[in-house]
């Protein structure tokens, strides 16, 4: 393919994830009461499941701190068009969530018939793998990051004289920019996996700079969740196995590309 045809390769690629990201808009603004009061503004809700498995772990471990039982704000709409912003804002969201697998099947159209034999079979997974990090990284987000994250800035007050009426918008905010990174987050171990396979990172980069990840991880997890070792090892373990499970697939990808380079059938 000549480099305009490649263009239009690219074009025709853009259209359809954007076609598929509609439609997933379009149903998450039909569904709009399933989306606001069962998915988006359930975390507001002492009774939230993460907020319930919390007053559990508690009662067991005989720590009563991490039980989240109230939520000291309350949610305020102020613009005229602040509510059908939020809507426009939380569809479009979910819509990228719902073709995100689809996206992923379209980059692998795309960049798939330019790699070589072996790189499509040791990225034969990618649409799946991909699709299941990123589905694993929004339920982590939505179901630890965010409750914990609405839960510290509910609760959090620089006086007792100082009311949390919290903007709609913002509240939305945090739920959707949230969810959503952390299952952008969660695709580093397929990005290390193709940084790997084109030579551009290595596992000796990525342990040069676990110290600096560790820190990074565990800052987050201390600023989101109560002050306890254990609702930090909560969300820090996940962050932090993350991470090493990309050193570890770096390094498999690198040791085999070495063995390749040094097979005989490689030289000539």
């Amino acid at each position: 393919m000549t480099f305009l045809e490649h263009l239009e390769e690219l074009r025709w690629t853009l259209v359809r994830s954007a076609i598929a990201i509609a439609v997933g808009f379009v149903l998450a603004f039909v569904f709009k009461t399933f989306v606001f009061e069962d998915v988006v503004l359930a975390a507001r809700d002492p009774h939230f499941i993460t907020y319930r498995g919390f007053c559990k772990l508690g009662e067991l471990l005989n720590m009563p701190g991490i039980c989240i039982s109230e939520l000291g704000f309350t949610l305020q709409n102020l613009p005229v068009s602040g509510q059908f912003m939020t809507h426009m804002t939380v569809a479009f969201v979910a819509g990228f969530i719902i073709a995100f697998p689809y996206i992923l099947w379209e980059i692998w159209r795309f960049i798939g018939p330019g790699l070589r034999e072996k790189e499509r079979k040791a990225l034969r997974w990618f649409v799946f793998f991909g699709s299941f990090l990123f589905t694993l990284g929004v339920l982590f987000g939505y179901y630890m990051l965010a409750p914990l994250s609405v839960q510290f800035f509910g609760n959090y007050q620089v006086s007792p004289s100082v009311a949390n009426n919290f903007a709609l918008e913002s509240f939305i905010g945090i739920i959707t920019q949230v969810t959503l990174w952390t299952g952008l987050v969660f695709e580093m171990p397929l990005i290390v996996l193709v940084l790997s396979r084109l030579g551009i990172i290595g596992p000796a980069v990525l342990r040069q700079y676990r110290r600096h990840a560790y820190v990074g991880i565990l800052l987050i997890a201390a600023i989101l969740t109560p002050p306890d070792v254990i609702s930090q090892l909560i969300v820090s373990g996940p962050l932090i196995l993350l991470y090493e499970s990309s050193i570890g697939i770096s390094a498999r990808v690198q040791r085999r590309m070495l063995r390749a380079a040094r097979s005989p059938s490689s030289v000539g």
